[in-house]
């Protein structure tokens, strides 16, 4: 599997207060030292032009396939990227309810920035969280509380995709007064994406949506754990595509289940290796409209998990009766024709 680390550092020169500004935050606390560094680092981990690659580029390729590369990579371009539009910067005591002491915000629109920032001389909890004001699916929740903090992802029937890669850090942080210290913060991604390349050539279908499901509702930023509190469904994007022949759709969310946790796995060598599920966790519904206005639905069942950073894209080919096979025989295949909205949950047509 191949693991792209895209680097950029972001710089915050952490400078603690005189004597007479240690009040900001805890009267307390009236000592008060030399500046520190807090070096922020956007880490980008992923596998998508690999993936791209591997299933779409190779030797063989149809001029289907290619159009569809073309069109994921302008696609994903700014949602894969270590550039980092807004950031969010928090630090909590450490004993107690892990209060939140300080809080701020910054629109960066670049790779790099400086600025000076001043809290007191203490050990914090510090949660940094990157590109989430322009992204209307998913807000920041109960920030007051270090073990509470949350991204949540917005609810409802069928939600469209994340219209950035979000990425989260957290770190220790103990400043000692006199001392000449260096706090580095890796920031990683915390959200996948899925892409369907539909040939069609040999089928009647008039028209085709499609749906993904089996994703997380929220991620811990302190704990870095996902959770399922419900079954999102998300209405996957078509691509525009230059071949006819065919159609590209794709999406942007939260991982999926992993068979073994849920826990974001951050500091693998290899991050998107996982085990098969015993049965499917995470699934793309084809809906696929034919000349006589019935719908075929395929359901298709991934035991995989899909990781934070990680594209899947899957290949199928489309048959007379509006079903598709995938050209993964690991994926599971379920087909319904003549299907109808009602045989299954509210799907918006």
């Amino acid at each position: 599997m191949f693991r792209w680390v895209s680097k950029n550092t972001l710089f915050l020169v952490l400078g603690l207060a005189a004597v007479c500004g240690c009040g900001l935050v805890d009267e307390d606390l009236r000592d008060c030292g030399t500046d520190y560094n807090l070096d922020y680092e956007l880490k980008l981990v992923t596998n998508v032009s690999t993936e791209i690659s591997t299933e779409l580029e190779t030797t063989l390729s149809t001029d289907l396939e290619l159009s569809a590369a073309l069109a994921l990579r302008n696609y994903f371009k700014n949602i894969f990227t270590d550039y980092a539009h807004d950031v969010d910067l928090s630090f909590y005591d450490v004993v107690e309810d892990s209060l939140r002491l300080h809080h701020e915000e910054h629109i960066m629109d670049a790779n790099q920035s400086n600025y000076t920032l001043y809290i007191p001389i203490r050990q914090y909890m510090h949660t940094a969280l990157a590109n989430i004001v322009e992204n209307p699916m998913v807000e920041i929740r109960d920030g007051d509380w270090c073990h509470r903090e949350k991204l949540h992802q917005m609810e409802g029937d069928t939600l469209t995709s994340h219209t950035t890669g979000l990425f989260a850090a957290r770190l220790p942080m103990d400043i000692q007064e006199g001392e000449d210290q260096k706090f580095n913060v890796h920031l990683y991604m915390v959200n996948s994406a899925t892409a369907i390349v539909v040939d069609t050539l040999d089928s009647h279908i008039r028209d085709v949506k499609m749906f993904a499901t089996g994703f997380a509702t929220d991620f811990s930023v302190c704990d870095s754990l996902y959770y399922f509190n419900h079954t999102p469904v998300f209405r996957m994007d078509e691509l525009s595509l230059e071949e006819s022949g065919g159609y590209c759709f794709a999406a942007v969310h939260f991982p999926s289940r992993n068979p073994v946790d849920t826990k974001s796995v951050f500091d693998s060598q290899d991050p998107f290796v996982t085990v098969d599920a015993d049965s499917p966790i995470w699934q793309i519904k084809v809906y696929a409209t034919l000349p006589d206005n019935t719908i075929t639905e395929t359901i298709l069942g991934v035991t995989k998990a899909l990781h934070a950073g990680e594209l899947k894209v899957i290949r199928v080919k489309a048959k007379k009766n509006g079903s598709v096979v995938p050209s993964d025989h690991t994926v599971a295949v379920n087909v319904t024709l003549d299907w109808s909205p009602g045989q299954e949950y509210n799907v918006e047509l």
